[in-house]
């Protein structure tokens, strides 16, 4: 099974109503993203920030999944300041540092890391289960909530299935090269995958069926919407609308 690490807690965003979080979220993320304005991105990464802090999540996982995002935003910062067209700041052999590729850039790395904090501090810290529920809830369309949930739940299950597989490979023997042998056997690899998942899909689906599966997921616990969530959603919305409020 997945471990949702940071959905085990007790504080005021765990306690939260998802539905809540999820439109915070959604809302936090579209103006944050449309936004240019410095005052307000460096408002919303402390609001990213604060939001972190009150969810009380453990700094060494937040970083390491910080790690993820930010390691791809590295590449933007290496090509972006040399490929975007601009007021040229430095010049090094044929190569040319725009200083609008590096405002690019940053601004890409503030409004990641804002959202992706948000994310992890709101959506987080339910549990996928809460969270498909909550998407229910909110009138999206059954066969994309059961998707994400199953694209979610079957992650791990097929990357196990990768671990196991190639942990074969090396057993026998196998180095990957630079040659056909080793492309060959990673198509064989992937088709292999690709088979066993939908061996896996088969199976989870009759076994679905089997138990009175007809399309829709029943619940036996529902939402309670509480003064509390009215309240937090009132305070996280008119922070985000003051941010794009600030000069």
């Amino acid at each position: 099974m997945i471990k949702e690490k940071f959905s085990e807690g007790d504080s005021l965003l765990h306690r939260l109503d998802p539905r809540i979080k999820i439109i915070v979220a959604l809302f936090f993320s579209v103006i944050i993203a449309v936004t240019d304005k410095y005052t307000s991105l460096w408002g919303a990464l402390f609001l990213a920030v604060a939001a972190v802090a009150v969810a009380r999540l453990r700094t060494k996982e937040l970083i390491s999944r910080l790690l993820v995002v930010n390691s791809f935003i590295f590449l933007l910062w290496l090509m972006l300041p040399l490929t975007f067209p601009g007021e040229k700041i430095y010049t090094l052999a044929s190569l040319s540092v725009s200083r609008e590729g590096i405002k690019y850039a940053f601004l890409i790395t503030v409004k990641s890391n804002s959202i992706i904090l948000v994310g992890i501090a709101l959506l987080s810290t339910s549990s996928i289960f809460n969270l498909v529920h909550a998407l229910r809830h909110l009138y999206l369309p059954d066969k994309l909530t059961q998707l994400f949930f199953f694209a979610y739940r079957y992650t791990q299950t097929i990357h196990s299935e990768y671990i196991r597989i190639n942990n074969a490979l090396k057993i026998r023997g196998f180095k990957p090269q630079t040659n056909l042998h080793t492309y060959k056997t990673y198509a064989y690899l992937v088709g292999m995958m690709l088979v066993r998942s939908y061996d896996r899909s088969k199976r989870v689906y009759d076994a679905m069926l089997c138990r009175g599966f007809k399309g829709k997921f029943w619940t036996l616990n529902h939402f309670v919407f509480k003064k509390s969530d009215f309240v937090a959603g009132i305070v996280m919305i008119s922070c985000i609308i003051g941010l794009v409020l600030l000069p």
